[in-house]
């Protein structure tokens, strides 16, 4: 039998206007400890966008997606949280917060690769 690791992971959900609580999912962030991974995995869907606030900022929402990929990725793209490990990393991108992109529950599965499965939940749950 192939041996499997736990893994967690939240959707990324754009609400262009958090008075309305309108949201769509944008992306997906994946944490494994036991190979001490995180990362994320974002799509963008500007039809939907424009569909929940015409006039929402594309660029911005870009950028704060872009941001949430720098933190997994770590190094200079972390910013601040550059010096933490990946499970801070997770941790700090799944405190809840009032802005355009926001972080979904956490829930959790088996995987025997973590890269695969962001992938996979990307093309399941985002596009």
């Amino acid at each position: 039998m192939t041996h499997r690791d736990v893994f967690e992971y939240a959707l990324l959900r754009v609400v262009p206007r958090v008075e309305r609580g309108e949201c769509f999912n944008a992306g997906v962030v994946v944490y494994c400890r036991a190979r001490s991974y995180v990362a994320a995995r974002v799509h963008l869907d500007e039809t939907k966008l424009a569909a929940l606030d015409p006039a929402a900022d594309v660029t911005g929402v870009r950028a704060a997606l872009r941001a949430v990929e720098g933190v997994c990725t770590g190094g200079e793209a972390a910013g601040q949280a550059a010096p933490d490990d990946a499970g801070r990393r997770f941790r700090w991108l799944m405190a809840p917060r009032s802005t355009v992109v926001q972080p979904g529950p956490v829930h959790t599965g088996l995987t025997t690769d973590p890269e695969a499965e962001v992938e996979r939940l990307l093309d399941l749950l985002v596009r």
